[in-house]
């Protein structure tokens, strides 16, 4: 079994993100895309990873790139998170592939999604992502 057939194999019940290498296995129950960002700022070593997850847009796939995941899956893929893992060479498969990740109330685009629009640079994506997550939990 491969690292991404195990971690898709672990994305059940209430885990919404699941890290696979070898016998290292990392498992959040937290939304959107808290778990990379809590993983990064820690500095947790995840190059040569494989990830699967609940939804995967452009703001989660620029996370893995930073990161260095090798493969990613998403039970639900936006189109721009599968063209900047392509473009990245990660290895990326998903269930659903859609348009845009929808914001949770359901009116209008997700507002992690709308922080990287037009950001390219995943570097400077992370910074961006963690001060709108810093910005959202003060509302």
């Amino acid at each position: 079994m491969t690292d991404l057939e195990r971690a898709k194999e672990l994305l059940t019940g209430t885990a919404t993100c699941v890290l696979v290498k070898g016998d290292t296995v990392y498992s959040s129950r937290k939304s959107g895309i808290a778990p990379m960002l809590d993983y990064l700022g820690a500095g947790v070593p995840l190059h040569g990873f494989s990830a699967a997850d609940r939804i995967v847009g452009k703001a989660a796939a620029m996370l893995f790139v930073r990161a260095g995941i090798s493969a990613v899956y998403g039970e639900v893929m936006s189109k721009a998170g599968a063209e900047f893992l392509k473009v990245h060479g990660v290895d990326c498969s998903y269930g659903t592939l859609t348009e845009i990740i929808i914001n949770r109330i359901g009116t209008g685009m997700c507002p992690m999604e709308q922080t990287v629009r037009e950001i390219d640079d995943y570097h400077r994506a992370f910074g961006a992502l963690s001060a709108k997550r810093a910005f959202l939990r003060k509302k």
